[in-house]
């Protein structure tokens, strides 16, 4: 009973402040940790010990896994060198140097405590930085590079720390260390993409949600154990098989599958990740005892636990000059070609190094003979908390001041507009083969209408500058969400009188539940001032068409299709024919006079005519460009 209670006051008490820091707008985490710090010292409060195993077993697998089943793996491989620069060589350069720093400043404390109080305090925690970072607008580059570092330096920080308690104990020699460390990463890779692939051979198989999404449950926890068996990396072998497994998500999942897969571990993923920075808050009290008995002055501590939380930031910042000004050289002497991120975009990943709850647990694990244990862990919660504070506090406002590039919906639209026409073609493309004789031609028209409606929404979404209220998709959603309130109060109607069985029933609402996930869509930022919607670089001159150099034409109209005019028919967007200037509607438009006019004349490129746009469209390759 009491244990229910703990729990439910922790779940509690997790949604309360969460949902008070986003109003307020603060970090969820810091707002956490704080309320946690406090609680412990509240008369009552009960004591919750972050057990190690509790977290290394039964919190990190999972919340790992919940990450890398949403971690793009084509990302993943374009930066994978500089998230091994930083996952492996950063965590290496922390241990040693704040290891360094401990031991000078900590007495009686042998070398080998102090690199393992550096490894449990290298790994960064992906949660707070990525909270920061989706919060402030960081360029997405930024926090992939951010969110894949911290996957993966958990496996390299534990694997050091391994190294360094044995240590402690003993002897051991430099080979044994990179020996251990090879094995251990081998063996999690290996053991991780075995899980994965045979995960996915067996989902590719279910048919139910329920039973797939119970099988993701598993997985986390079962590629962990394999791996540790084997004495490999099992954080390692957890995020290998979760990258698998959301990489092959489109291919072994039904849709149903997906949704319920997504939605489930977005919920176990907000839970114990918030969870877990109110357990760091709670630890304060019983740290705080712990170290009474160090014999220790009260100067001598905030001197030690200053030295370290400076050692663990410095180290970071020295590493991203170090890593910038090498690569700088390598490309002046011709060794590299590959493009340098600027100096800003440096100055960010250096300062978003925020500590979580693997330090913490990790700070627990250290053995109870280690010399000066309880100063140890004390150093590592002031690493904890006081990166959340200088850094979690002042990165907002240093992404600011650099202004970086926020994503910018607009351009979001623009490429989602782009895939959803290629595959609207593909699907019409498909329907012709499709379709039989005995085919209905209302069914054919139907489908067809669906489909291309879907893609003139997408092309709808851009624009948004122009003097155009409201969009045919915004008006159709606006309407269809109405018409849903009122077949709703009249299935309530229907349920409160018992006129249909309960069964039927549900799968009514099940039927309006679908139908009006699909209208909804996320408030979008506008468009970011001053910033035009051009060609996304990777498509720009993906065909001859649109790589030739148009020259300019004056335009037919200033701010008008002359061809809905004169038929009496209005326009959603303008587009401009860049051979002969000729201005006319999109294809959202009832009269679509741009594709029209192609087809009349066989110009090749439009570009749009709308405020802030210049992104073109090649009618003969059906390229962006």
């Amino acid at each position: 009973m009491h244990v229910a209670a703990e729990l439910v006051g922790l779940v509690l008490t997790v949604l309360i402040v969460t949902v008070g820091a986003r109003r307020w707008d603060w970090s969820a985490p810091l707002c956490l940790v704080a309320v946690g710090v406090a609680a412990s010292f509240v008369p009552g409060v009960p004591e919750y010990d972050l057990d190690p195993e509790v977290v290394l077993i039964g919190l990190l697998p999972p919340l790992l896994y919940s990450a890398s089943i949403q971690t793009s793996l084509v990302a993943f491989r374009r930066l994978r060198g500089a998230i091994a620069l930083l996952s492996v060589g950063l965590v290496v350069f922390t241990a040693f140097g704040v290891g360094l720093v401990a031991w000078a400043v900590v007495p009686g404390l042998p070398l080998a405590a102090g690199i393992a109080l550096g490894a449990v305090v290298a790994p960064p925690d992906a949660v707070a930085a990525s909270v920061v970072a989706r919060r402030v607008g960081m360029p997405r580059k930024l926090v992939r590079l951010l969110e894949g570092e911290s996957l993966f330096n958990d496996a390299a920080a534990l694997v050091a720390l391994r190294t360094a308690i044995a240590a402690i104990a003993g002897a051991v020699s430099l080979w044994q260390v990179g020996l251990d460390f090879v094995l251990a990463a081998v063996g999690g890779l290996v053991i991780g993409f075995v899980v994965g692939i045979a995960v996915a051979f067996l989902r590719a198989r279910l048919e139910e949600p329920i039973t797939d999404t119970a099988l993701s449950f598993a997985v986390p926890f079962a590629a962990y154990l394999l791996a540790e068996l084997a004495h490999g990396s099992g954080v390692l072998a957890v995020v290998v098989a979760g990258l698998i497994q959301g990489h092959k998500a489109p291919q072994i999942q039904s849709g149903p599958s997906r949704l319920a897969t997504r939605l489930n571990w977005q919920t176990v993923q907000f839970l114990l990740e918030n969870m877990v920075f109110l357990l760091i808050g709670l630890q304060l009290r019983r740290i705080l005892t712990e170290v009474g008995k160090s014999g220790l002055s009260l100067w001598a501590l905030i001197g030690i636990c200053a030295a370290v939380l400076g050692a663990t930031i410095l180290t970071r910042v020295l590493w991203m000059i170090g890593i910038g000004t090498v690569t700088r050289l390598l490309h002046r002497l011709g060794v590299s070609r590959g493009k340098i991120w600027p100096w800003r975009y440096s100055a960010v990943i250096s300062w978003a190094g925020m500590r979580g709850v693997v330090t913490l647990a990790a700070a627990f694990v250290l053995p109870a003979d280690t010399p000066q244990r309880a100063v140890l862990v004390l150093a590592a919660f002031v690493v904890v908390a006081g990166t959340l504070v200088v850094q979690g506090m002042t990165l907002p406002p240093l992404i600011r001041r650099l202004r970086l590039p926020r994503p910018d919906p607009a351009e979001d639209a623009l490429q989602e507009a782009a895939v959803l026409h290629d595959m609207t073609r593909v699907a019409l493309r498909r329907l012709d083969e499709l379709q039989r004789p005995e085919d209905p031609p209302e069914v054919i028209q139907r489908l067809r209408e669906r489909l291309q409606s879907r893609s003139d929404s997408a092309w709808e979404q851009l624009g948004r500058q122009s003097a155009l209220a409201e969009t045919p998709s915004d008006a159709y959603r606006r309407l269809r969400v109405q018409l849903l309130e009122a077949e709703r109060e009249r299935f309530l109607e229907a349920r409160d009188q018992g006129t249909a069985d309960d069964t039927v029933l549900r799968r009514i609402l099940a039927r309006l539940d679908i139908e009006e996930s699909m209208l909804d869509r996320d408030d979008e930022e506008p468009p970011q001032e001053g910033r035009e919607l051009s060609t996304p670089a990777a498509t720009a001159g993906s065909c001859k068409h649109l790589a030739h150099e148009w020259p300019g034409k004056t335009p037919s109209s200033p701010d008008s299709c002359e061809a809905c005019l004169a038929e009496g028919t209005t326009w959603v967007h303008l587009r401009i024919c860049l051979k002969c200037g000729n201005v006319a509607c999109c294809d959202s438009s009832p009269a679509r006079h741009a594709s029209r006019h192609f087809h009349e004349s066989r110009h090749p490129v439009m570009r749009s005519f709308e405020p802030g746009e210049s992104w073109r469209w090649c009618f003969v390759d059906k390229q962006l460009g």
